[in-house]
C-alpha cells in the first residue's frame, strides 16, 4: 500500500479545537479518517516548526489520499500538504528506468 506523509497546519479554529479536546482526540479523528478510507496510520506526531503535525499513513491509492486531504481541509480546522513517500526499492527501480530528457537551453 502506498505510504504518504501528511503535513498538517492548524487554522485558528483548529488550534482552539485542539486546545479544547487535546491531542489524543486529533489522533483518534485522523485514525478514523484514514481507516475509513481503507488505510492505517503508522505514526502521528505534533511538532514545532513548519508544520503543526506530521502523519505517516498507508493509504490504498492517490484518490484515497486526496480524499483524506480534501476532507480535512473542508472541515476548516486544518490545511494539509500531502507528500508521497518512496521506499528505497522504489527508488532503485526508478534509477533503472530509461528516460529521455533535454534540459532547457540545450
Amino acid at each position: 500500500m502506498p505510504k504518504y506523509l501528511l503535513k498538517v497546519n492548524y487554522t485558528d479554529d483548529g488550534i482552539k479545537g485542539l486546545k479544547a479536546e487535546g491531542g489524543s482526540a486529533r489522533v483518534t479523528a485522523a485514525t478514523a479518517l484514514i481507516e475509513g478510507l481503507g488505510g492505517n496510520v503508522e505514526s502521528f506526531y505534533f511538532a514545532f516548526g513548519d508544520a503543526d503535525a506530521y502523519v505517516i499513513a498507508d493509504v490504498p491509492d492517490t484518490v484515497s489520499a486526496a480524499a483524506a486531504a480534501l476532507t480535512v481541509c473542508a472541515g476548516g480546522g486544518a490545511k494539509v500538504k500531502t507528500v508521497t513517500l518512496l521506499t528505497p526499492a522504489e527508488v532503485d527501480a526508478a534509477t533503472k528506468k530509461q528516460a529521455t530528457y533535454r534540459p532547457p537551453g540545450k
